[in-house]
């Protein structure tokens, strides 16, 4: 009120002064009187707009203070009623609001680069032109290194890792190895790129996943040796005792130099002749272990999909008819082009038709069917399914395990052999069954 007062005051002062002003000067007033009152005019509007300023002047600090993020200044206030002791007032409570608001911003930032720091996995972000921001303690530690100004530094410790976190995008991943002075560490290299404030840049997730593969390996060797001993032990045992009958035999005849009848040798015959396919199919047991152990490198090339489908299915065209089978196949489109090794692509193909053929077998409605086509995230997938009467929940989990079959006649290693295949490509096999529908296994190229 007491603003509104002077500044009111003094615009009707100046009013006055220019209405006499231009009375002076029309009436021809001389001209001492006309110059005081042209100087009294511009000393009142001086007063006018200082006054105005000074009004405006502590808005101006306010607003600076809070562009400036300066909350310490505090306004006095006389407690006198006053429009100026209002203003303060409200001053200092804006003020004191912000101050809180920013102590609480700067605890909630000390509070998640606390967690950020000590967390487990190793974080690093950094910006479009390599600058990081922030690198926690555990990736400090699985880098060996005491700081990282730029991403590109991490070529010095790494090659594989650099290539990774360029290469990757968001949700991807992949593993690489890295020397470090506590032994070799595996790293599971996962990125996200997010934008901040217009402002890209991607966080780079470290996690050392050495101990857990040690522990898979071991329960992965742990499980091989028990299905090897189980499968030797099984051939082992009947040739054992089978070679320890006849042996016995052979020696109680000897000892009693008794004359070994043309009966007598066609049982040896017969004995001999299991302990040989005995032997072969241990001979073969091996073999087939040697090939689930020893994948060659995929050699890529470009594979029209519908070449190799048309292919398929001449190969298996006399085992479709001799076993009533209606085969159905879709490429979409047409002309689907897959960069695959296409001698390991055909023979994981093959395995899953025949294990479909297999499957349809004791089935009335026998139908087999390939189709191929682009998912809604680009990648080209290829499923192989079947109407047979499907695969109990308890095997689906097991059905990739070397050795493991749910068939009277099998080695058991079709299915891994065609998971590694699928490793070696950078893809994935999945399957999806229903008990009395049937089975489909999809294979995954990642785009």
């Amino acid at each position: 009120m007491d603003y509104k007062i002077g500044l009111l005051g003094r615009i009707i002062l100046l009013a006055v002064s220019l209405f006499l002003l231009s009375y002076f000067i029309l009436n021809g007033a001389g001209v001492f009187a006309i110059s005081l009152f042209i100087i009294l005019v511009l000393a009142q509007t001086i007063f006018l707009l200082g006054y105005a300023e000074n009004s405006f002047k502590k808005v101006r600090q306010f607003l600076n203070n809070i562009k400036q993020d300066n909350y310490a200044n505090v306004y006095p206030v006389k407690f006198d009623g006053t429009d100026t002791d209002d203003l303060h007032i409200e001053f200092n409570a804006i003020l004191a609001k912000l101050k809180e608001d920013q102590a609480e911003k700067e605890a909630n930032y000390q509070y998640f680069r606390s967690v950020f720091q000590h967390l487990s996995i190793g974080l690093i972000t950094f910006d479009e032109e390599g600058k990081v921001q922030i690198v926690n303690t555990a990736a400090k530690r699985m880098l060996s290194i005491q700081q990282l100004v730029n991403i590109a530094d991490v070529e010095k410790i790494n090659k594989e890792l650099h290539i990774a976190i360029h290469t990757l995008r968001t949700g991807g991943s992949e593993l690489i190895k890295i020397a470090h002075p506590d032994g070799i560490m595996q790293l599971s290299v996962y990125v996200i790129e997010l934008v901040l404030r217009d402002v890209k840049f991607k966080l780079v997730s470290l996690q050392n996943i050495q101990s857990e593969l040690e522990e898979k390996e071991m329960e992965a060797w742990q499980n091989l040796v028990r299905v090897l001993t189980h499968e030797i032990m099984n051939s082992i045992a009947p040739i054992s005792s089978l070679a320890s009958t006849v042996k016995g035999d052979i020696e109680s005849k000897i000892d009693a130099n008794a004359i070994i009848d043309p009966s007598d040798l066609e049982d040896y015959l017969m004995a001999i002749s299991t302990i040989e396919k005995r032997s072969e199919g241990m001979i073969n047991f091996v073999s087939d272990f040697r090939s689930l152990a020893h994948i060659p490198t995929p050699k890529f090339q470009a594979i029209r999909i519908k070449l190799l489908f048309d292919q398929l299915e001449l190969l298996l065209q006399n085992q479709f008819e001799a076993n009533q089978i209606q085969f159905r196949k879709r490429v979409e489109p047409p002309d689907l082009i897959l960069f695959a090794d296409q001698t390991l692509i055909e023979q994981v193909l093959i395995n899953l038709i025949q294990n479909a053929i297999q499957a349809v077998e004791e089935t009335v409605t026998r139908i087999v069917r390939m189709e191929a086509f682009i998912d809604e995230s680009g990648k080209i997938i290829i499923e192989i399914s079947d109407s047979g009467k499907g695969i109990e929940e308890e095997a689906l989990g097991k059905i990739f395990i070397p050795f493991f079959t749910t068939k009277k006649k099998g080695s058991g290693i079709g299915l891994s052999l065609s998971k590694q295949i699928m490793r070696r490509h950078k893809g994935n096999i999945q399957v999806k069954s229903k008990l009395g529908e049937g089975s489909t296994f999809k294979l995954i190229f990642n785009a």
